[in-house]
């Protein structure tokens, strides 16, 4: 009876050791840029420029030393030339310009124009050009007003996020959406980017340096990241658990041991 006893005890102890260790992940899972070692100087020659794309909202302001020179090309809600109906100096919201399924935008005065393709300094130096016959020196501002990137998968935070700017990296992307879970896999990170009417799918490795010259490391507006669930958590999934499961478990199988050590005593 005691035998049986120690042999109920041993399988017990183990079933617990299984389990925690199950449910503990190395650190070849879970750290970035593993192989990167102290004080290395990594130079990036992959950093893009963000190019305007269909379905993107621009804002474009044009001024100048003239104001009543600059008007006509700025539109806002309501009217055109400075202000709502039209009145210039009255203070109102500007309207942004949609990039139709041709790569165009109607801008004032000058018509269509195709920007798809084009970079903000590149559509500077375009409308720069056009504007010479009516404009001295125009200072002209542009801004993509939809970079929005999505983050899907094992983070803490999944959802859509605005960025400032015009430059994020995947780890800053990351960051957004509050890290990786202990449950993501980070080196198949899926990057789903719109280019030109296609769709094109990256994968990437974030334990390893050989990220960093990856076209996907840096992300470009409306991409989608996509964080694949580790073996871990494809087995949590799998079968509806989480921490508070897992703890019930494991008070489950001590009650019962429990019950079973009281009964063959």
């Amino acid at each position: 009876m005691k035998s049986n006893s120690k042999n109920i005890k041993f399988h017990f102890l183990s079933c617990c050791i299984l389990i925690l260790l199950a449910s503990c992940a190395s650190r070849k899972d879970v750290v970035y840029l593993q192989d990167t070692g102290d004080f290395e100087t990594i130079v990036a020659d992959n950093v893009p420029e963000t190019k305007f794309k269909v379905d993107d909202l621009v804002s474009i302001h044009i001024s100048s030393l003239n104001p009543e020179a600059s008007a006509p090309f700025n539109l806002y809600r309501g009217g055109s030339g400075g202000g709502q109906n039209g009145a210039i100096g009255t203070p109102t919201d500007p309207v942004d310009y949609l990039v139709d399924q041709n790569g165009m935008i109607d801008f004032p005065v000058l018509g269509k124009l195709k920007i798809s393709g084009l970079s903000p300094d590149e559509l500077r130096t375009l409308l720069r050009n056009k504007l010479a016959d009516f404009l001295k020196d125009p200072i002209i501002n542009i801004q993509i007003r939809n970079f929005t990137i999505t983050v899907l998968g094992a983070v803490a935070s999944p959802g859509s996020y605005p960025v400032l700017g015009e430059q994020i990296t995947i780890l800053e992307a990351l960051g957004l959406a509050g890290d990786m879970t202990p449950r993501g896999k980070r080196d198949n990170v899926l990057v789903i980017r719109n280019f030109e009417g296609a769709k094109v799918y990256t994968r990437l490795d974030l334990t390893s340096k050989e990220v960093l010259k990856s076209p996907a490391y840096y992300i470009t507006q409306n991409d989608i990241i996509y964080v694949e669930p580790n073996k871990t958590g494809i087995r949590e999934t799998s079968i509806g658990s989480n921490t508070a499961l897992t703890v019930s478990i494991i008070s489950l199988l001590i009650t019962t041991t429990a019950i079973i050590l009281t009964r063959t005593n």
